[in-house]
This record gives structure tokens, C-alpha cells and sequence, in this order.
């Protein structure tokens, strides 16, 4: 995992107190400076996925106190070099060793490798924003993506995924119902309709000026559903939220969220505007669908990475939010392929 600065504001006559609480963590390096001036700065250069438990103690021993704040940075690279032998020859020793998994052990329950829930959620938070230049990349790959499937072009197609920015919308909605954030969902909601809205009447007019072929092949396919459709849509919502999680660069993910979302959706306003309102309705159900089957992989995936609230009553919230959306999807998803089953749209 790529290491992180994090950076602390606190009393300086509690700076004594900084080796003893971080005695038990697995840290690289501390520093501690008394500012002069009733604060004191801690230094702590440590793993990504370490960010969390630390950022729990901060919070929890100084978080009440007046001029508490907590910066977390990325690092590019430290000399001398982070030795990193030790933790492996710990994990490394299994069951029953000194520090492996053995009971009583220090790794014993502990999770998946990822970055910390603050640094996910802020990454999550930035790339589901509603402004001017989302709504431009969204209407910019509408465009795209029209031509290339008018023309049977799966280049373009695949062009206009990789100017698509649904993928940050998507996964804010799943972390926010898997954190119980009502204002995250609200605002990944808002983003999302305005996104779909955008994509469809621009497709819509599309579908009125240009010429549709409804047979042509980038357009046929996304008539109708497959389990390879299903399929692909859990495979981009795992990976989409997998990728946040393990902080690394999410654009080819993105493309991959993108081609199960905004192809069904673009083909869907093209053939209601051209006048074939039976096949549109088709799309449209292979763009629902994908959307159930995204938001379940990617709620699924953070519970498997255990990402969690900070309290005991925001968890407790956060379950029945997550009850409730892994629900509410899978009964919208069965709604849909047993449409799509009974033949009533598309086909499975």
C-alpha cells in the first residue's frame, strides 16, 4: 500500500501522551513539535490502510477539544526507504505465531488492505459532484457515444466511455448506503438524474436529426439483456468500488462502469427518437438493470472491505440503510429480468 503523511493538531501538554497511544499502532515514523503557542503538531508517516485505525484514536482522544484538526497527505516516496520486512515476516508466520494470525495474535481480524474511510470518502465526495463541467462531460460523451453506435464504431463507443465521469455518482450512492450518509445519497442521486437526463435528451434529439438503423449491431445489442450483461454489470460495480478502496487510478474502471451504463442509455434516447419505442424500452430496462446489478456488486464489495462508521450508532444506522438498499435493488432487479424473461421487453 502507498504510504501517508497525516498530520495533527493537538494541545502541546498532550504531546507526551502521543508515543504511548500510538505504542499498539503500526506506524513508520512520529514526529511531535510544540508549536509555542498552546498547540502542539504530530507528525506520522504511515501505510495507507493503517490511516483509519490511527485517525480512530486522534478522534476519539482529542476530537472534543477545541483547534483538533487532522490533514492527511500522500506521499510520493521518503529516503531512507520504509522498512516493510518486519510486517511481512509477521504476516507471513500464520496461525499461532508471535504476531500472525494465532489467537490473541495483533493481525487477528484484520481487514482487507484499503485506504482509510475519511480518505474514501473524500475521494468519493469530489468525484460525484454536480457542477458545469460534469454536466459537459457527460453531454460531450453522449454525443460521442451516439455516433460510434449509429456507426457500428465500437472505437468510439469505447472513446466516449472514457470521457464518461458516471463512475463517481455510482459508487457515492452504494458508500453512501452502505455508511447511511443521507447527504451523500442525496447528492449522488442528484448527480446521477442529472446525468441520465442530460444523456437522454440529448440522445432523444439525436435520435429525431440523425438517421437510426435500429438494426446495426452497437445498437441491436443493447436492445435486450444477457446474464453476460448482468454479469459485466457486477464485475464493473465490484471493480469500480474496489479501485476507490485500494486508491489506485480508477479511469479504466471508470470506462468500465461506463460501457454497462451509458450505452443502453444513449441507444435507448436514439431509438425513441428515431421512432421505435418497443426496442428503446429495451435499452432502457438493459440500463436499469445494470444499474440494480452495479449499486449491488459495489455495496457488496465495501461491506466486504469492511468499511464501517467511526460510532457505534452511525453503524447501527448504516445496517439498516444497507438493508434497506441491497432490498430495494434486488426487487427492482427481479422486476426487471422477469420482464425481460416473459419477453415483455427485450430479451434474456
Amino acid at each position: 500500500m502507498p504510504l501517508r503523511l497525516m498530520e495533527v493538531t493537538v494541545p502541546s501538554a498532550a504531546l507526551d501522551e502521543i508515543p504511548e497511544m500510538l505504542d499498539e499502532a503500526s506506524v513508520a515514523h512520529v514526529w511531535t513539535t510544540d508549536e509555542g503557542d498552546g498547540t502542539g503538531l504530530v507528525r506520522v508517516l504511515l501505510e495507507a490502510e493503517e490511516t483509519e485505525a490511527v485517525s480512530d484514536l486522534f478522534v476519539g482522544r482529542f476530537g472534543p477539544e477545541g483547534g483538533f484538526r487532522l490533514v492527511l497527505l500522500a506521499v510520493e516516496a521518503t529516503l531512507p526507504a520504509v522498512e516493510r520486512e518486519e510486517k511481512k515476516e509477521a504476516e507471513e508466520e500464520g496461525p499461532g505465531g508471535e504476531a500472525g494470525g494465532g489467537e490473541g495474535g495483533k493481525d487477528e481480524g484484520r481487514g482487507p488492505r484499503r485506504i482509510g474511510r475519511e480518505e474514501l470518502y473524500e475521494d468519493i465526495s469530489q468525484a460525484s459532484r454536480l457542477d458545469r463541467v460534469y454536466l459537459a462531460m457527460v453531454a460531450l460523451s453522449t454525443v460521442v457515444a451516439a455516433v460510434g453506435l449509429i456507426r457500428g464504431d465500437t472505437a468510439i463507443v469505447i472513446g466516449a466511455m472514457v470521457i464518461a465521469p458516471l463512475l463517481g455518482p455510482n459508487v457515492a450512492l452504494s458508500l453512501a448506503c452502505t455508511l447511511g450518509d443521507v447527504e451523500l445519497a442525496k447528492r449522488s442521486l442528484r448527480a446521477i438524474g442529472a446525468g441520465v437526463a442530460t444523456a437522454a435528451a440529448i440522445s432523444i434529439l439525436l435520435g429525431l436529426a440523425l438517421d437510426v438503423d435500429p438494426a446495426a449491431p452497437e445498437l441491436a445489442a443493447r436492445t435486450r439483456a444477457g446474464l453476460g450483461d448482468l454479469a459485466l454489470a457486477l464485475a464493473a460495480g465490484a471493480a469500480g468500488s474496489l479501485a476507490f478502496t485500494s486508491g489506485v487510478p480508477a479511469v479504466l474502471v471508470g470506462v468500465m462502469v461506463a460501457v454497462a451504463l451509458l450505452p443502453p442509455l444513449v441507444a435507448a434516447g436514439l431509438l425513441a427518437g428515431a421512432g421505435y419505442p418497443d426496442l428503446a424500452l429495451g435499452a432502457l430496462a438493459l440500463m436499469l438493470t445494470n444499474v440494480a446489478c452495479v449499486n449491488l456488486a459495489a455495496i457488496g464489495t465495501f461491506l466486504v472491505q469492511r468499511v464501517r462508521p467511526r460510532t457505534w450508532w452511525e453503524a447501527d444506522r448504516a445496517r439498516k440503510a444497507t438493508r434497506v438498499a441491497i432490498a430495494t435493488w434486488l426487487v427492482l432487479l427481479g422486476l426487471l429480468v422477469g420482464l425481460i424473461a416473459l419477453g415483455r421487453v427485450g430479451g434474456i
